[in-house]
Parts: structure tokens; C-alpha cells; sequence
């Protein structure tokens, strides 16, 4: 039997602010762009939260829900360099580790490298490691598979860690409000409660028949995970599915040069990733959202790789002429996504499509 662990650190980047700024202690701390700017909130103090900000939140509505916050721009270098230290201590104790971003990871802890006896020993160890060499709080999740340790972690956040043992899972499943389910957002929550589901035991008493019917192919996660039943195993070079970089404007865009100028800028610093990551892909996306907040993708798929500012340019601006199009109306932000990758042993494909 798998012991996995989940470790979510506890408002990442404002905590990272707040260790290295005194100054910020205790005060609602807002990590994002300015309060009258249309960028958003990255991640918010545990002081800051209790007036009902969030991540995601646009700026401008953080600064009205709390006046007296302290809005700072991100450092995203710092926190890359808090999280590799974040991962070293994680290695200490399992070389079997799937990062899901910058601060949580999956750890499967089966095999026990330090010999302390159990995966919550090994859940108490990292917590305080943690937080005696960083001055930084973690939150753990424990269990048996990947889907109930996360969910474990933040139940008792902050600085939390919290145990499902097989016995319980079944039962915590079904008690279980459907939005904490994976890939249940908000739509997919609506159109359950409209059929009278409100929790994991609400979707039990479906066949799998039934929730395929409903839901399509989640419906046959749904199934399985109300069950406790999830057998993915944590991937210790889990490959990225898409890169993307995009851009809020501080005013609305309406002259189609100056979104391609824009585009241009996100595409160069979009090929630096993916060439920092040696990685090309073949499918580009492009992200447009419009000053009344309606929000289109459009994609096209090559027949060779890329990594290259030209052709995600190139191609971006021709998915772009064709919306503007059927959508005129001034643009608040752009992007482009790189997905469809090479498998990293292949010579095939070109650089550029010029």
C-alpha cells in the first residue's frame, strides 16, 4: 500500500515577503499588481484573507474588500530559489517527488529513507525542517493515494497535517462537498447541485453508466474517487502538458497593430521559457479577453516543432485577425500557450517556420 504525501506551503509568496520584510507582519499583505491596476492577486496573507481576498482576484476589488492592505509586486526569482531549497529538504527523505508548482508536491514516502517509522513521522519531520531552516509554515495531507492527500492538506491550513487512513476514506469521500472534487470548477458544481448533488454520497448513488451519461469522461473519475479508488502514481519528472505567458493591459487595446505589437513581446518571452526548458511544441494557442471580460481561445496545430518567437508570432497574429473580426471591441488581455510537445528523444521537426 502507497504512503503519499501532500505538502502545500501556507500563502507561499506573501509568506516568503513576510519573512524577508518585518515590516509586513501581521498586516494584510497582498502579493500582486497595484490596487488600481487590472492585474491580480498572485496570493494573499492569512491577515489579508479574512477579508475575503483570494488568489486571482483583480487588485481593484482586493483594495475595496481591504483598504488598509499592503499591495507588493511579486519576486518570482526569490520564490523559485525559497521552493529549490523547499524540494532539497524534500529529498532527504523520498526521491519520489511530483511538484505541482513553485509550492506544493506530491512525496511517495513507501519506501522510508530516513527509517522513522510512518509516512505522519515523515509528514512532522519535513513541517518542522521547514519551518526551523526556512521560518516558513507547510501544511500535509497523508494518505494513500494522490486525490485524498490533497484534499488533506487543506483541511487544517495553516500549518496543518491531517491523516485519512483507508478506513476513513470511503466515509470522508461521501461526506465530501462536490466542489472540493478535482476538476469540479464552478459550472460543473452548478449543474450537480441541479440535479441534486451536493456530495461525494449524492454521487455515489449513481451508476457509472449514469455519471458517464452526465458528466462524459470525468464521470468515470468521479466513480472511481468517490470510491477512494485512485491509482495514479506520483511522477517524479512529470513533464509540463503547456507553456503560456499572457498579459492584463493597464487600458484596453482597440487597434489590432498595437495587440500584435503585444503579442510580438509575449511571444519573445514565451520562446525564452520553452528554450530554457528545452522544449518545442507543435500546437499554439491564443488567449483573448475582452474589455466586457469575454474570453476566446483559438488554436492551430503545425506539422513540426517550435520553439521559436517567430512562428508563435506568426501563427498568434493569424489566429488573432479572424476574432477581432467577429469580436470588435477593445482587448484587456493576450496570450499564448505552447502545448503538444516533443518527446525528449526526438530529432524530428524545425525551428522556426521560416
Amino acid at each position: 500500500m502507497r504512503k503519499i504525501i501532500h505538502i502545500d506551503m501556507d500563502a507561499f509568496y506573501a509568506a516568503v515577503e513576510q519573512r524577508d520584510f518585518p515590516e509586513y507582519r501581521g498586516i494584510p499583505l497582498v502579493v500582486g499588481g497595484p490596487p488600481d491596476s487590472r492585474g491580480v492577486v498572485a496570493t494573499a496573507s492569512y491577515e489579508a484573507r479574512r477579508y475575503g481576498i483570494h488568489s486571482a482576484m483583480p487588485c481593484s476589488r482586493a483594495a475595496k474588500l481591504c483598504p488598509n492592505a499592503v499591495f507588493v509586486s511579486p519576486r518570482f526569482e526569490v520564490y523559485k530559489a525559497v521552493s529549490a531549497e523547499i524540494r532539497a529538504i524534500f529529498r532527504r527523505y523520498t526521491d519520489i517527488i511530483e511538484p505541482l508548482s513553485l509550492d506544493e508536491a506530491y512525496l511517495d514516502v513507501t519506501t522510508d529513507k530516513q527509517g522513522l517509522g510512518s509516512a505522519i513521522d515523515i509528514a512532522k519531520d519535513i513541517k518542522r525542517a521547514i519551518r526551523e531552516e526556512l521560518q516558513l509554515t507547510a501544511s500535509a495531507g497523508v494518505s494513500v493515494n494522490k486525490f485524498v492527500a490533497k484534499i488533506a492538506s487543506d483541511i487544517d491550513k495553516p500549518d496543518g497535517l491531517t491523516f485519512i487512513g483507508p478506513s476513513r476514506i470511503e466515509t470522508f469521500m461521501e461526506r465530501l462537498p462536490v466542489e472540493k472534487f478535482f476538476g469540479v470548477g464552478k459550472v460543473t458544481a452548478a449543474k450537480m447541485n441541479r440535479l441534486q448533488l451536493f456530495t461525494g454520497a449524492d454521487l455515489k448513488r449513481l451508476t457509472e453508466a449514469e455519471l458517464v451519461r452526465l458528466f462524459g469522461k470525468s464521470g468515470r473519475f468521479y466513480y472511481r474517487i468517490v470510491r477512494g479508488i485512485d491509482d495514479r502514481s506520483v511522477e517524479p519528472h512529470r513533464e509540463p502538458k503547456s507553456v503560456a505567458v499572457e498579459d492584463t493591459f493597464s487600458q484596453d487595446i482597440a487597434q489590432v497593430a498595437a495587440m500584435e505589437e503585444e503579442l510580438a513581446k509575449i511571444a519573445e518571452k514565451l520562446a525564452g521559457r520553452l528554450q530554457s526548458r528545452k522544449l518545442r511544441g507543435r500546437t499554439i494557442t491564443l488567449k483573448v479577453k475582452f474589455a466586457d471580460f469575454r474570453l476566446i481561445t483559438r488554436s492551430n496545430s503545425l506539422s513540426h516543432y517550435t520553439d521559436a518567437s517567430e512562428a508563435l508570432v506568426a501563427i498568434s497574429c493569424q489566429l488573432l485577425g479572424p476574432v477581432v473580426e467577429q469580436y470588435p471591441m477593445p482587448v484587456r488581455l493576450l496570450g499564448i500557450a505552447v502545448s503538444n510537445f516533443e518527446e525528449p528523444d526526438s530529432a524530428s521537426g524545425q525551428l522556426s517556420l521560416f
